[in-house]
């Protein structure tokens, strides 16, 4: 089921509502007292900051009104301080508000477990650590983390055959999956390597996702000095994960002989240990509770910029914008994640309409990383947003002379050259691309619509949209390059009939409705054609669109600027 902010801060709607108006008073209200304001008050303002993803301001007003509330309705506050304390990431503070006593509710007491226990964990007192993982066990929001830290907590504790004992984690293949690799990273820790490889190669026996089990197996035996067989490892893992940076990177240094990654210590595993989960959970659209196991994943290892990567996603999701762009901001430039952090802050910028910021965080990321694809092609991306065509297609002059031709650079510039009216080139990058790929209907779709919308090729181009249709008979926009074809050969029937499906898989598409509008007036159904000539304008057209719109409206097709109909070609036998 899935849990949401509304769901651990005991949201109703009746508040969600009031805490709408309430808007950036919470902020005021948490930083200079808020004067005289009652319990409920502050009660409203805490909800409307956890609403706006301000977590550190819901935990004060929280913890303010949990101090002067009722005895019947402190218990409750208090737990909204707690959980709005661990979202903001201050597991120290959550750790002493979590709840508990006979009022509390269970599964915020279990999840407080779980949090003292990290906190625990982090400072070194095993045993205490252990009792805490125990008493979170009950909970379906807590029992994988509990499980999977149970172990470390056992290490921490000195129990080195607990440690190794594999937790069984009923119903969540994934979280049992991370138990068996971390079951591997204990026996070595305990100094048992025979077993520890044993442990790995179990799991690569099974298909290794992610190459995962490689890799430590891999860096272990390169920590023995077995270098040799650390690169056959990983050799074997780049024949089904082929051209892997990590993977590459990892053969070349066991090769050398030299610099064998360190064991990772147990705070630091238990924390990769919550990653896992947590990823899940953004899958699952559990944005809260992945959260919760990001927050105290970070608060065992600071340094794990996967999770800081997760964590400004699900501060995105949630609206808070600059949690987001701080959690962005973490990797630093040697980072393996510094270029998607800095992708997706350049897009949040974008989205939020600061178009030049945008462009300077994705221009600071590829003078970091000259030679990332992904980075530049970010940056082009950025700019075709932004109309600047020309710019977005001399980045990617520098990509596509950089390296291997690459179907999807090719389709990017010829976007960008279709723009700004070269078409030549663009053509020239289609076929390109097509001769890479050539069963691509998006491919196909774009070369074939062009040369209809121009008149050009017509027969081939109504085959290569046919093709098109074929392979993804589900798009709108392709099944409208189809109809038009066929109105572009003087077959509106066929095109009537295609047109009426592609509009009502594309309701919104001015386009496609100005064509379904052509298709009828050709037909005789001229009072449906102005029907769909004046929703065109209700959808936001471009402005050629509009003119030629509000010109057909005026004269119908007989009108001075109607388009042509070409017919020098005859339509293929269907």
């Amino acid at each position: 089921m899935q849990t949401t902010r509304a769901h651990l801060l005991g949201l109703a709607p009746l508040a969600l509502c009031i805490c709408a108006s309430l808007g950036a008073a919470s902020a005021t209200f948490a930083k200079d007292g808020g004067g005289d304001v009652s319990p409920y008050g502050l009660f409203l303002a805490g909800q409307a900051a956890a609403n706006n993803g301000q977590s550190e301001d819901a935990a004060a007003l929280f913890a303010r009104a949990a101090k002067t509330a009722a005895p019947d309705s402190s218990a409750f506050l208090a737990g909204q301080a707690f959980t709005a304390a661990l979202l903001a990431g201050d597991v120290n503070r959550a750790a002493a508000l979590a709840p508990n006593g006979a009022d509390a509710d269970k599964g915020l007491v279990e999840l407080g477990a779980l949090v003292q226990g990290v906190k625990a964990l982090s400072e070194n007192r095993g045993k205490i650590a252990r009792a805490d993982f125990h008493r979170a066990e009950g909970s379906a929001a807590t029992a994988s983390g509990a499980a999977l830290l149970l172990p470390f907590a056992a290490a921490e504790a000195g129990d080195a055959e607990a440690s190794v004992d594999q937790p069984v984690i009923a119903g969540a293949p994934v979280a049992q999956f991370f138990a068996r690799l971390d079951q591997g990273k204990l026996f070595e820790h305990a100094h048992r390597w025979e077993e520890a490889e044993t442990a790995y190669r179990s799991l690569i026996a099974k298909g290794d996702p992610g190459a995962l089990a490689s890799l430590q197996l891999g860096a272990m035996l390169e920590r023995r000095g077995r270098g040799d067989d650390a690169a056959a490892i990983y050799n074997q893992a780049l024949m089904r994960a082929k051209d892997d940076p990590t993977l590459l990177a990892a053969r070349a240094r066991a090769l050398s002989h030299k610099g064998a990654p360190p064991e990772p210590s147990l705070r630091e595993s238990a924390a990769e240990a919550l990653i896992a989960p947590a990823s899940l959970m953004v899958a699952r659209k559990e944005e809260d509770v992945a959260l919760a196991y990001l927050r105290l994943a970070l608060s065992l290892d600071p340094t794990r910029d996967e999770a800081w990567l997760l964590v400004g996603d699900v501060l995105s999701v949630e609206g808070d914008k600059p949690g987001a762009r701080a959690a962005y901001l973490k990797p630093g430039p040697t980072s393996p994640q510094f270029v998607d952090a800095r992708m997706k802050l350049a897009w949040s910028y974008q989205n939020d309409g600061d178009k030049d910021q945008a462009l300077t965080v994705a221009r600071q990321a590829v003078a970091t990383h000259p030679t990332d694809r992904e980075a530049g092609v970010t940056l082009a991306d950025l700019l075709r947003a932004d109309e600047r065509y020309d710019d977005s297609a001399k980045v990617l002059d520098g990509l596509i002379a950089a390296g291997a031709p690459d179907w999807r650079l090719l389709y990017m510039r010829a976007v960008d050259n279709q723009e700004t009216g070269r078409w030549d080139a663009a053509e020239a990058d289609l076929q390109r691309a097509l001769k890479i790929r050539p069963d691509d209907p998006e491919l196909l779709n774009f070369l074939g619509y062009t040369w209809i919308d121009r008149g050009e090729k017509l027969t081939q181009a109504l085959a290569m949209v046919r093709k098109a249709v074929d392979l993804d008979p589900h798009s709108g926009a392709m099944i409208d390059s189809l109809g038009w074809g066929y109105y572009r050969l003087g077959d509106y029937q066929s095109a009537v009939d295609n047109l009426e499906t592609a509009v009502t898989l594309e309701p919104a598409d001015p386009d496609v409705n100005n064509h379904l509008g052509d298709a009828y007036w050709r037909v005789g159904r001229k009072l449906e054609a102005r029907f769909q000539w004046t929703r065109v304008l209700s959808l936001d057209p471009s402005a050629k669109l509009k003119a030629e719109v509000e010109g057909k409206l005026k004269s119908g097709l007989e009108g001075p600027d109607a388009p042509a109909v070409v017919a020098d070609e005859q339509a293929p036998h269907l």
